[in-house]
């Protein structure tokens, strides 16, 4: 019992002489005047107002390019298809065109190799 009162004793001395330690940093602090608070905080609000609209404007314009850098690749990409669909269809149609050609000028020969006999 008697440690347990000892024990007591020394948790409230150590709490009291928290506490006046406490309050004697507390008064070495030296506290900003109401007009210093005012002024910090109106150039705290200020910077982040400006660094809001820098990231704005920086959001838009990159977004627009984006848009159209997007746009531009899509319409690229298309005129390429389209411009290679149609090459194919071009290479496709020669060479019907050109066996047409052959099989017609064979028959001529045939035809006429045939009325010369």
């Amino acid at each position: 019992m008697a440690k347990d009162s000892k024990n007591n004793n020394k948790d409230v001395k150590n709490k009291k002489h928290f506490f006046k330690d406490f309050k004697a940093e507390l008064k070495k602090v030296i506290w900003p005047t109401p007009k210093q608070v005012a002024n910090s905080t109106i150039a705290v609000i200020t910077i982040v107002l400006i660094t809001a609209a820098i990231v704005f404007v920086l959001d838009v314009v990159f977004d627009l390019f984006n848009e159209k850098g997007i746009n531009r690749l899509k319409s690229n990409i298309k005129n390429k298809v389209v411009v290679e669909n149609t090459v194919e269809n071009n290479t496709q149609e020669n060479l019907v065109d050109n066996s047409a050609t052959q099989n017609t000028t064979e028959n001529t020969t045939e035809n006429s190799v045939q009325e010369a006999e």
